[in-house]
């Protein structure tokens, strides 16, 4: 089968999105297909068999894309598609696969070629916009509208997660096929250097964040939380560590804590590689996701379940259509209420150990890389067959 791959993001880059996309490059590769990938002129190159990377042309002043929607992203989405209907001009691909807003890209590809295509449905796009600029929520059913058209017009919509898989069959999807993120861990030991980048564990239980500090992260309830933690005199000592963000967010959070009293009880990392991961969360007594916005699974969730250690994350979707209360605290996204859920498990060893084994063994049932390679070649197994003729 002749793919065309469409990745509207900096490839590759150590985030969720593009290693998704990884992923499912791997996977496809190893079925024999052949990939043509048309993404951002930013990233890593990815060398796999019959996997031919294609990158925008490089775009004056635009040197990084942050994640959601923004200026620069508008424009190296235009770009994108000129060049996308000029290689499906030039080659005859059986099947486009368009990942986030690329299906926009795919269906003038279909209505123009006649080209199918699958929808790799990563987060609800009209929200996300909506979330970010809020001044945008007049044209919020426009959107939707949008949304919902290119929803119906795939041959199939991979959504990421079940609340993503509900509001695609609540678009009237023709089929869905769910493709989970999984667990990212390599079970390696930490460094005497990395051991360093952590408090001594006699400083107090380790409170470990992963992942950037864009706003949806809830990264201001974590530290408001961790403010009333530490004025609670009843609760045992703790230090939280943040691992992961562009050197200006850090810096603005850094200046945060230091309005908040908490910077000796803080320390930001920067970003970490992600084969370091596991090393990473060895070093964590506490896992913690206190994201905010979004209706996707955070991928980071997958690695801390099959860490081990205890979770505690917010009660809503995004986190709860993985996460249950058998395998990891819930709270709501209040800061009185995340302080005390954190003080449960700073103050509870037998907690952490209950919950962090009960989401490591869930995590090699259902989010494994075998689980993602079998959805892999089921999805493509049924294109395959749509796509023969009759």
């Amino acid at each position: 089968m002749k793919i065309l791959l469409l990745a509207p993001q900096p490839f590759y880059e150590e985030r969720g999105t593009p290693i998704a996309v990884d992923l499912l490059l791997k996977a496809l590769s190893d079925r024999g297909e052949s990939v043509d990938v048309l993404t951002y002129p930013i990233g890593e190159d990815r060398q796999y068999p019959g996997v031919t990377l294609h990158r925008l042309p490089k775009i004056p002043c635009i040197r990084k894309v942050k994640p959601g929607p923004s200026f620069p992203k508008i424009v190296c989405d235009v770009v994108m598609m000129f060049l996308a209907m000029r290689m499906a001009r030039r080659t005859r691909y059986d099947v486009v696969h368009a990942v986030e807003e690329s299906v926009f890209m795919a269906w003038w590809l279909r209505r123009w070629r006649r080209l199918p295509y699958v929808y790799d449905m990563d987060s609800c796009m009209s929200r996300q916009i909506v979330d970010k600029f809020r001044w945008l929520g007049l044209f919020a059913a426009l959107m939707m509208g949008c949304e919902g058209v290119a929803i119906r017009s795939a041959e199939a919509v991979v959504p990421v997660c079940e609340s993503l898989e509900n509001e695609a069959r609540r678009q009237s999807a023709r089929k869905t096929f769910r493709l989970s993120d999984i667990s990212l861990l390599r079970k390696t030991a930490p460094t005497e250097a990395e051991r360093t980048l952590f408090p001594p564990a006699e400083a107090g239980c380790r409170l470990v964040y992963v992942g950037n500090l864009e706003s949806y992260q809830g990264i201001d309830l974590l530290l408001e939380s961790f403010r009333r933690l530490c004025a609670d005199s009843a609760t045992p000592p703790a230090q939280l560590i943040v691992a992961g963000g562009v050197p200006a967010d850090v810096a603005r959070y850094r200046v945060r804590c230091a309005e908040l009293g908490i910077a000796a009880r803080v320390r930001f990392l920067g970003p970490q590689p992600v084969e370091r991961l596991g090393a990473l969360l060895e070093l964590a007594d506490v896992v913690v996701s206190p994201r905010t916005q979004g209706n996707n699974t955070p991928m980071k969730i997958y690695s801390y379940m099959a860490s081990g250690k205890p979770i505690l994350a917010t009660d809503l979707a995004t986190h709860t259509q993985v996460l249950t209360p058998e395998i990891a605290l819930l709270a709501p996204p209040a800061p009185q209420a995340f302080a005390e859920a954190m003080g449960r498990l700073v103050a509870d060893a037998d907690l952490r150990r209950r919950l962090g084994a009960a989401a490591q063994a869930e995590a090699e049932r259902n989010y494994s890389p075998d689980a993602f390679r079998r959805n892999v070649n089921q999805i493509y197994d049924w294109i395959g067959g749509q796509l023969k003729p009759a």
